[in-house]
C-alpha cells in the first residue's frame, strides 16, 4: 500500500487524484473508483512498473487546512503560515498558490515540527491528527475538503498471473473486500476524532459557498500547472470520468429520491 505521494515517484501523473477540489463528496469518487477509469489506470501503471493496481481506497478521509495559529475562512487568512506537505509536486504547488509556505516534513517528524514550530499547520484528514496526537498543538482546522487521502494497493503483476485462475479470483474478491472495510473505516472513525479535538479545545470552520469558491478560485491554475508538467491526458480522463460518474449518480438519485 502506497500513497499518491509516495507512488508518484514511479508514476508522476498518479498525482493528478491528489489535485484539489475535483470530487464534491465520496459517493462521486466512490463511483469514479468503481468504474473504467480504475482499470485503464491500472493497465497504464502495470504498462510502466509491473505493478498491478488491485484497489483504490482511503487512508484518513479528506484533507483539511489545520494549524495551530487562527481561525482560517479564505486563502488570505494561509499568508505566511508554514504548512507541510508530503514531498509531492502537486502538494507543494498547491500551498504556494493558497498564499501559504509549503514545508516537506516526514510524517515521523510532523509531531515535534508542530510542537517546536518549525511548521504552523498541515494538510490532514482528522483521524490521522487526532491518531497522531496532533491535536496537542493543532487548535484550528478548516472543512476545505481540498483532496481525498487516496491509497493504492499494489501487487507484482507477473506473480498474480503466475496464479491459478481460481486462486486470482480469491485475491480478487479479497480486495474488493478490503476496499469496503478500509474505506468506510474512516468515515466511521472521524466522529469520535471530531469529538475528541473539540474536548481538547479545537475549533473546526466550515468554510461559506462564497468561501469555498475562494479556495477554488486560488487553486484553480494548478491544473494548467499539471497539464503542462504531466501532460493531459490523465486530467482529461480523470475529468471525463467524474462528469459521468455524476450523470450515473443523477440517475439514482432520480430513483432512490422520488
Amino acid at each position: 500500500m502506497t500513497t499518491l505521494g509516495g507512488f508518484g515517484n514511479m508514476f508522476p501523473e498518479i498525482q493528478v487524484l491528489d489535485l484539489p477540489y475535483m470530487f464534491d463528496d465520496d459517493r462521486v469518487i466512490e463511483t469514479v473508483f468503481a468504474g473504467p477509469f480504475l482499470n485503464e489506470l491500472r493497465q497504464a501503471i502495470i504498462g510502466r512498473t509491473g505493478l498491478r493496481l488491485m484497489t483504490v481506497t482511503n487512508t484518513g478521509g479528506w484533507r483539511n487546512i489545520a494549524n495551530t495559529k487562527k481561525e482560517i475562512k479564505n486563502p488570505q487568512d494561509l499568508k505566511g503560515l508554514k504548512l507541510r506537505t508530503i514531498n509531492s509536486e502537486v502538494q507543494i504547488e498547491l500551498v504556494k498558490l493558497l498564499g501559504a509556505n509549503p514545508t516537506p516534513i516526514a510524517w515521523p517528524e510532523l509531531y515535534t515540527s508542530l510542537a517546536t514550530g518549525v511548521v504552523d499547520g498541515s494538510k490532514n484528514g482528522i483521524t490521522d491528527i487526532v491518531g497522531m496526537k496532533f491535536h496537542e498543538h493543532i487548535k484550528y482546522i478548516t472543512l476545505d475538503g481540498h483532496a481525498y487521502m487516496a491509497a493504492l494497493w499494489l501487487m507484482n503483476n507477473d506473480f498474480f498471473l503466475s496464479l491459478p485462475k481460481d486462486m486470482r479470483k480469491i485475491v480478487a474478491d479479497g480486495f474488493d473486500n478490503l476496499k469496503n472495510v478500509t474505506t468506510a473505516f474512516p468515515k466511521r472513525r472521524q466522529i469520535e476524532a471530531y469529538e475528541a479535538f473539540k474536548k481538547a479545545g479545537g475549533k473546526i470552520y466550515v468554510p461559506t459557498p462564497d468561501e469555498k469558491m475562494q479556495f477554488i478560485a486560488a487553486a484553480k491554475p494548478l491544473k494548467e500547472w499539471y497539464a503542462k508538467k504531466f501532460g493531459k491526458e490523465w486530467l482529461d480522463k480523470l475529468e471525463a470520468a467524474i462528469k459521468q460518474a455524476k450523470m450515473d449518480l443523477d440517475k439514482r438519485y432520480a430513483q432512490e429520491l422520488n
